[in-house]
């Protein structure tokens, strides 16, 4: 129910109009033409619809999207059942073996009788056989080739333009050490030089920044580590000093040195032992505050060489006979072989009572070592090797680009290799291949021989330096038997990794250099 008023008119004018409204139209009169006051009034329900709903109902808009459609599948896993069983065998019955009758034993005797000699025959044969000669059963990886595992070298060196004149490993076969020097032409005397060691077990190697450092007022000529010390080092100076030094001390490592005196050599240390050209072979030991003695002392006169036949005569008013290479006998330690300028290996013992025709002075007496002289190469002998593997076996390498090897029975050598056309400057023995050995040439080549295979020429042949430089030195890896040091007239030291063809002994091999040995001419 709605209540409202009457329509009335709500816009007047003037003060008539304001009056009127005033007083709700009383004033005026009443009829029909006029509207009355104003009353209450019942009317019915009036609906009004929403045009502001209608509008709105236009401007609406309805939208949807669908998203791309979802892929399903199903799968399903069978999960595999396990079960353990156990099964036992069964008791292994005895079976008894059915002795031979005794009556039998007669006839078993003849059989065995009448076979005999087939069977001894067919034995014989079997073992004299080189059917698997060579063959060798070996479940390791074989190594085919030849690398170098490391290219070494100390740059303060090479810029002087030294040559690394000697190698060695210590005893524990980690630590690779160098000498740098000259062996050519030149006064090299007062020339500043190094002592360089490389531990090839250390993590980040710098190869070239040694380990180990040493600097030597003279041109080192040869070097050589302790048997047993592994950081100690023995080096033959060109100026004739022989010193030690520890080269796990890099602030003092010098440990012993001969001094320059009556008893030092008086030219350049060609191996450390000590020999040099000068004629003597030198023993020295450590005496306390620096300084090394002489212990004992050999001398090598013209005069008291054994003499063969086919030897030339020496030259008048010669005495000397210089020292260019030594080697000791891995079965006598008392025998050693020298290596000489005149091209000639001697045989000579630590045992010789005689005393030697020497004109220097010396604090102890020097005894003459020769017992018997080989025939000579065909210039001076720069390295001789004794092998590990037979007493009377050795190599010696010169300057006529021949290797020699020889007996220790006979004056001519048993086998003779021409392996340059320029110097041979060192020889080395397998120390676990029995025919096997190194050769260093002066046309820049390592050159490694396997006797089993070939006695005229090399097996392999290493290219150390491209310019054919020479090879000057090289040493076999007694404990890591795989590796092999060699030292060039570039100031480089490579460490080659060996094959395995040069590191296993092969069947028979000992035999064979057995036989080789026995081959002495009558």
């Amino acid at each position: 129910m709605v209540t409202r008023a009457r329509p009335s008119l709500l816009c007047l004018a003037g003060s008539a109009g304001a009056e009127t409204l005033a007083t709700g139209g009383a004033t005026g009169v009443e009829g029909p033409e006029r509207p009355g006051p104003l009353q209450d009034e019942t009317l019915g329900v009036a609906s009004v619809p929403s045009q502001w709903r209608g509008v709105q109902g236009i401007r609406g808009e309805t939208k949807s999207c669908q998203t791309a459609s979802i892929a399903t599948a199903e799968a399903s896993a069978q999960t595999r059942k396990c079960a353990d069983a156990e099964v036992q065998t069964e008791a292994p019955e005895l079976v008894g073996v059915p002795s031979v009758p005794w009556n039998d034993g007669p006839r078993l005797a003849a059989f065995l009788r009448r076979v005999e000699v087939m069977v001894t025959q067919e034995l014989n044969k079997n073992w004299q056989s080189h059917a698997f000669d060579g063959f060798e059963v070996n479940w390791a990886e074989q190594q085919q080739t030849v690398t170098c595992l490391h290219t070494l070298g100390y740059p303060p060196a090479q810029g002087q333009g030294l040559h690394v004149t000697s190698v060695s490993w210590n005893s524990t076969g980690s630590v690779v050490a160098c000498a740098y020097g000259r062996l050519d032409d030149g006064d090299w005397s007062t020339l500043k030089s190094f002592v360089c060691a490389w531990n090839l077990d250390r993590r980040g190697l710098n190869p070239q920044q040694p380990s180990a450092v040493v600097e030597v007022p003279s041109a080192v000529m040869c070097l050589a580590f302790h048997p047993t010390q592994p950081s100690h080092v023995a080096g033959g100076l060109y100026s004739g000093e022989v010193l030690v030094w520890d080269i796990s001390r890099p602030e003092d490592p010098l440990l012993w040195r001969t001094g320059l005196t009556d008893d030092t050599h008086t030219d350049p240390v060609y191996q450390v032992l000590s020999v040099a050209t000068d004629g003597k072979v030198l023993l020295w030991q450590g005496a306390g505050a620096g300084r090394l003695q002489l212990s004992a002392g050999f001398a090598l006169a013209v005069q008291q060489l054994p003499r063969n036949t086919k030897l030339k005569k020496p030259p008048r008013g010669e005495t000397e006979v210089g020292a260019t290479a030594v080697a000791f006998s891995s079965f006598d330690p008392s025998l050693f072989v020298l290596g000489t300028e005149g091209g000639y290996p001697l045989k000579c013992s630590l045992a010789a009572e005689e005393a030697a025709l020497a004109r220097t002075p010396s604090s102890v007496p020097l005894r003459a070592p020769a017992r018997f002289t080989f025939s000579p190469h065909g210039g001076p002998v720069y390295s001789v090797s004794c092998s590990p593997f037979h007493r009377n076996l050795f190599l010696s390498a010169g300057t006529d680009g021949h290797v020699h090897l020889y007996s220790m029975l006979q004056a001519q050598p048993l086998t003779s290799l021409q392996l340059s056309h320029k110097y041979l400057f060192a020889v080395r023995w397998s120390p676990v291949r029995p025919l096997v050995f190194a050769a260093a040439s002066g046309e820049g080549d390592v050159q490694l021989f396997d006797l089993q295979k070939s006695s005229q020429k090399p097996t392999v042949s290493i290219k150390q330096t491209q310019d054919e430089s020479p090879v000057y030195c090289l040493e076999f890896n007694r404990q890591q038997t795989k590796l092999l040091a060699a030292g060039d007239a570039k100031g480089t030291v490579k460490v080659w990794q060996l094959s395995t063809e040069f590191t296993e002994q092969g069947p028979r091999e000992t035999e064979d250099l057995d036989q080789l040995a026995a081959e002495v001419a009558a």
